[in-house]
């Protein structure tokens, strides 16, 4: 699959602020889960599939591509 240049600026800014905000969520379930606020196991997990998951938006607004978009999936962003 060629990574090329498939959304606009628009796009880049609605990834990166999505990206952005699910890393910051994720630092703050895992602050809570070291803290012992949060117990479970599985919201641990969520907090590091949140940072994986917004590492990879802020990536694909760096590179303007959108991996929906590039197997055909049309996106409003």
């Amino acid at each position: 699959m060629e990574r090329k240049c498939n959304i606009d600026a628009k796009g880049k800014l609605f990834r990166f602020t999505i990206g952005m905000f699910s890393v910051i969520s994720g630092i703050v379930i895992i602050s809570l889960f070291n803290l012992n606020i949060f117990l479970s196991e599985e919201i641990l997990l969520m907090g590091i599939f949140s940072i994986i998951g917004g590492l990879f938006a802020i990536w694909e607004a760096r590179e303007g591509w959108c991996i929906v978009r590039a197997i055909g999936i049309r996106t409003p962003f």
